[in-house]
């Protein structure tokens, strides 16, 4: 056994808690969110101590969530945003209790990273990732509110894509998540491990 008994607790029971609060708070779509399906599978990937399962959720959020946390902490010690990820955390019109949950943002990358790190980097995660990424990503244009823009599949950004032909933002998404974040992702991952 890799990883001791007790993170693999914590973090059962801190999703099974953010599993039913988000369900009931955001909805079912707010699940789609590639962070929300890294958190959620981090719990198998825990317990059976799984490389390739470690390695396809790695890929998928280590450099959003760690830009997440960057711009949540950066804004929270100098009160500057440096991007939009994050505005939320400080939207005092949702409950301190409601918004601490989204701290996962913050260990969830190095949680990863570390199982990466303890279990070995599987290269077949970036086709998984990639494939599975496009799927999710379709689900979340196909059946998703624009306004929500869930893993931006309806234009990057918080808000949905209104310039330009409503298709483009998604097209956009689906040549950015593999250019920009899986492909750094997958070589960071390569060297670490």
């Amino acid at each position: 056994m890799h990883f001791p008994l007790w993170l693999k607790l914590f973090e059962t029971a801190f999703v099974a808690v953010l599993v039913v609060v988000y369900a009931r708070t955001w909805g079912w779509a707010n699940f789609l969110w590639f962070s929300d399906i890294a958190l959620i599978g981090s719990v198998p990937a825990l317990w059976l101590e799984d490389a390739l399962l470690a390695s396809v959720l790695a890929l998928l959020i280590v450099i959003p969530d760690g830009f997440w946390g960057v711009s949540y902490v950066a804004r929270l010690a100098t009160g500057k945003r440096i991007s939009g990820l994050s505005d939320y955390m400080f939207d005092a019109a949702k409950p301190r209790w409601l918004r601490a949950l989204s701290l996962f943002h913050l260990w969830l990358p190095a949680l990863l990273l570390a199982m990466v790190v303890t279990l070995g980097y599987r290269a077949e995660a970036l086709t998984i990732a990639w494939i599975g990424g496009y799927v999710v990503v379709w689900v979340c244009r196909r059946f998703t509110d624009p306004v929500e823009n869930i893993n931006w599949a309806f234009g990057f950004g918080g808000r949905p894509q209104t310039r330009d032909a409503p298709w483009s933002g998604f097209a956009s998404m689906l040549v950015a998540f593999p250019l920009v974040i899986w492909l750094p992702t997958h070589f960071l991952l390569t060297w670490i491990a």
